[in-house]
């Protein structure tokens, strides 16, 4: 009964969000709309980022010992200079990483 209830509105979610981009056509959208959707990952994204680095697990800022904080520093210098994802994130894990298993043991 739980399974198939979490299965159904999985199945209905999906064919909701799904239908937005299959039936929106191209030219329906103005440039101006077009513009202005454009902006919504750059809006978004770092609400989502943001906890997860700058917060701890009660919900304080935590700036002190913080090695997350200078992983992403790293990672955004080298995501600005090699203009690639891929190494954005193999920089941010790996410099991560480094600090937590090295730097502050």
């Amino acid at each position: 009964m739980h399974w198939s209830t979490i299965i159904y509105c999985g199945i209905i979610t999906y064919l909701t969000r799904f239908s937005m981009i299959f039936l929106l056509k191209e030219d329906v959208l103005n440039d101006k709309t077009k513009k202005i959707l454009s902006y919504v990952p750059s809006a978004i994204f770092p609400a989502i980022i943001f906890p997860p680095i700058f917060l701890d697990s009660a919900g304080f800022l935590d700036f002190e010992g913080n090695p997350k904080i200078l992983a992403a520093v790293f990672a955004i210098i080298i995501g600005f200079f090699s203009r690639s994802i891929i190494a954005t994130i193999f920089a941010g894990l790996i410099s991560y990483w480094f600090l937590i298993f090295v730097y502050y043991q």
